[in-house]
């Protein structure tokens, strides 16, 4: 059992006790992302108990443990216990990889794609990202916010307490802004975390379809640094790839952000390889996509601190034949998240379930590595691993609650929810 002193526990708030849960998953650790093996190490108890006081976990282990606490004997009186017999319990899914910031599914692309047509030549009829542009630059901010927060809720409902939010459908200074400060606004109404990322480097607009230089130019010289003054990022990410952006601008982007006090992200590899070595130079949080990479790449990502980001959900709706090869990084020491990709042309879905099983069924993914991914590395993917990510005292307690004999049953139930509940810093929250 891990405790603290009786002191610390905080007493303005009701404290809760959760006890007799029938297996709960801690992901505890020594607060580094985890890798190789230790993705397989996911710190089960069996018939568990958690104190909760202050928002934040108080002390974990068995429940015959836990009931010895000197300040819980004392206390017992006034403390909230609930029994979680027949419950899994886990840390809250963290989705480090989201793009919520959007109006309508790209029903167009869909049809397209289902009969055969592929990412080059749905670009080509005018769909692909460009496609939600007009949307969301006509939208209204309120409209934007609106949609965001469902799709919060919608994650919430499914055990994710922690997201990150991407802008990048309005590819113009107006509706990046505009993007980010809906993000901004639905993380208020939300009772869960929520890190924001600047992507107007998706793809260049229509108006600079021919001049990709200048969109570049107009990035670097006023958007950027008008979302770090108005904090309205905590990252900036570029879409790295074939008919986005070139290495070079992709660097020019990262360090410009740096320069402007936003980390990096990247999305990079997903259709065709980019050697990573002069990106990782940049020290980017994380990596993601990751489909087409080289020996080097895996051997650089292993040897680096940025976090390998896999995003199957996407490779499942593109119905592309090769996934990311988990293995081969996993075995060679990177630190590998998983993450929805939450999108509406290549990834639908706020799932974190249903990338479990796709990380388990297609990339080969133990249930364990799957669900280090989730919380953690997904947790160290945000720069949030010494307060998200595990179930252990002092921090916060951002939990979910399944109706489930065995943690291996979320994988393998796919499309299935059987998330009852969730705990966000300490409080239930009402299901969507």
């Amino acid at each position: 059992m891990t405790s603290k002193k009786s002191a610390e526990v905080v007493r303005q708030e009701p404290v809760v006790l959760l006890h007799r849960i029938s297996q709960l998953v801690t992901m505890s650790g020594d607060g580094a992302a985890r890798r190789r093996h230790l993705m397989r190490e996911i710190g089960v108890i069996d018939d568990a108990a958690v104190l909760i006081s202050g928002g934040r976990i108080v002390c974990v282990g068995k429940t015959r443990e836990v009931l010895r606490d000197p300040w819980l004997r004392q206390h017992r009186g006034e403390v909230v216990e609930l029994d979680c017999r027949g419950k899994v319990v886990l840390p809250g899914f963290v989705d480090s990889h989201t793009h919520p910031a959007f109006v309508a599914p790209r029903l167009i692309d869909f049809e397209k794609r289902v009969a055969g047509a592929g990412y080059d030549e749905i670009a080509a009829a005018r769909g692909g990202i460009r496609a939600s542009l007009e949307g969301v630059r006509a939208a209204s901010e309120a409209k934007l916010a609106d949609h965001v927060y469902s799709a919060l809720r919608q994650a919430q409902s499914m055990g994710t307490t922690t997201l990150e939010a991407k802008s990048g459908y309005g590819l113009d200074a107006a509706s990046e802004i505009k993007s980010l400060k809906a993000i901004r606004r639905a993380a208020g109404e939300w009772e869960g975390t929520v890190q924001a990322t600047f992507l107007g480097a998706h793809v260049p607009p229509p108006e600079f379809k021919e001049k990709p230089e200048e969109y570049v130019e107009l990035l670097c010289a006023e958007v950027l640094p008008k979302v770090a003054r108005l904090k309205l990022a905590r990252y900036v990410d570029v879409f790295c790839e074939r008919g986005a952006f070139t290495l070079a601008q992709t660097e020019r982007i990262l360090r410009e952000g740096a320069r402007c006090g936003l980390r990096g992200r990247v999305h990079v590899g997903q259709l065709t390889n980019t050697p990573l070595s002069t990106i990782l130079a940049l020290d980017p949080v994380s990596a993601d996509h990751l489909d087409c990479l080289e020996k080097a790449d895996v051997a650089a990502l292993a040897a680096s601190d940025c976090v390998a980001t896999l995003l199957p959900g996407a490779n499942y709706f593109l119905a592309t034949k090769k996934y990311p090869a988990a293995r081969k990084l996993i075995d060679a020491g990177a630190a590998v998240a998983l993450a929805t990709d939450y999108n509406p042309g290549t990834s639908p879905t706020i799932s974190m379930p249903m990338v479990l099983s796709l990380a388990c069924t297609q990339m080969r993914m133990t249930v364990e590595e799957a669900l280090t991914a989730a919380t953690i590395n997904g947790a160290h993917a945000l720069e949030l691993g010494a307060r998200k990510g595990s179930v252990e005292a002092g921090k916060d307690a951002d939990l979910a609650f399944f109706e489930l004999e065995d943690y291996r049953e979320i994988a393998y139930w796919f499309g299935a929810n059987h998330c009852v509940a969730v705990m966000m810093a300490g409080r239930f929250a009402e299901l969507y």
